[in-house]
């Protein structure tokens, strides 16, 4: 049922919520997983270490699928978050969209912006929310 997975993962502590949890489905449903980050940098020397730190979260997060004997890719890219999530979540294919959230109440996600409230009223597609400790 959910062969591609898409995993949008924004590198912080908040993602080992749903690390678990993609784990096991995706050994339930022999699933191939495609990790997603959006760089959002104010200047070069910030997407320098931003994407120095993507790749470090990521090599790990790929280093647990590897053990697991998942199949696993990943792909970063530079923008607004909430709108090039919608556009890879928006791409055919993806049988299920997963993310960490991090629990904002409303004006928090008015003044920081909400990708999963983005994802949920872009994207027809089912959606794996799980909420990260606090």
């Amino acid at each position: 049922m959910y062969r591609n997975i898409l995993l949008l993962m924004d590198c912080s502590p908040t993602d080992e919520a749903i690390i678990n949890h993609i784990v096991q489905l995706a050994k339930f449903h022999k699933s191939r997983i495609h990790l997603f980050h959006v760089i959002h940098a104010h200047t070069l020397d910030q997407e320098r270490v931003m994407y120095s730190e993507v790749k470090e979260c990521f090599s790990r997060v790929m280093e647990i699928f590897k053990k697991e004997k998942i199949n696993a890719g990943y792909s970063i890219t530079e923008g607004e978050p909430s709108e090039e999530a919608v556009k890879k979540a928006s791409e055919p294919g993806w049988d299920l969209i997963a993310m960490a959230t991090h629990g904002h109440r409303v004006f928090n996600d008015f003044m920081f912006g909400s990708v999963s409230d983005a994802i949920k009223h872009n994207v027809d597609k089912p959606l794996l929310l799980v909420r990260g400790k606090r």
